[in-house]
């Protein structure tokens, strides 16, 4: 089978912004009795992640279950859109933009790889013409359960999610940018990588 152009795979928190940005996505969705809830269910989960007895996907999904179960999943679709619209362009880092201007003006495939909540991802993809591979929540009749619609894209559900998105053998080079160890598996995707702006070489495995 022909390679066809490249494929290009960017994180986005830390990677395409300056900062996290789902923290903030929170404060602007949900109230601030419920944010205040939220914080006390997560406190002791936070303590114990810095401590290194609990693991950041397990932070994510208490904080998702304790903001969101039985939020509208239409109210999260409109803040989304206007979080993507008004918040995002004022934490985005210049490199990244122009990095991506120049993979899409040499015609390969541009995805962004993200843990990120598809409510805000997705419409700034699309904004900017670039593929989705993100995290869902789980939804039934517009109401949100409090669950990830599957796994959180995170570590190898980054890699997984690349995988059955993309035939990558068809591709003559996969670039991949990432900015901390959660992106190792992405960048093992990869025939060209990139970590916090520096190429790895890709013959040294995926020891970022």
């Amino acid at each position: 089978m022909p390679t066809s152009a490249a494929l290009a795979l960017f994180d986005f928190d830390g990677t395409i912004t300056a900062q996290e940005t789902m923290p903030e996505f929170v404060r602007r969705s949900i109230s601030t009795q419920r944010l205040r809830l939220a914080q006390i269910c997560l406190t002791p989960v936070v303590l114990a992640n810095r401590c290194g007895l609990a693991s950041s996907i397990l932070v994510r999904r208490t904080l998702v279950l304790s903001c969101y179960r039985g939020a509208s999943a239409g109210h999260l679709e409109t803040v989304g859109l206007a979080f993507a619209r008004e918040y995002l362009p004022n934490v985005l880092r210049d490199n990244a933009m122009r990095r991506i201007a120049w993979h899409k003006a040499q015609g390969h495939t541009v995805a962004v790889v993200s843990g990120a909540l598809d409510f805000y991802l997705a419409p700034w993809c699309k904004e900017h013409q670039l593929d989705p591979i993100c995290s869902s929540l789980e939804q039934r009749d517009g109401i949100l359960s409090g669950r990830y619609l599957g796994a959180q894209c995170v570590r190898e559900e980054k890699a997984r999610q690349v995988r059955a998105r993309y035939e990558t053998s068809r591709y003559s080079t996969i670039y991949a940018y990432g900015d901390s160890p959660d992106d190792i598996d992405l960048l093992g995707v990869a025939t060209k990588r990139y970590f916090r702006w520096q190429e790895v070489d890709a013959h040294q495995g995926t020891d970022v």
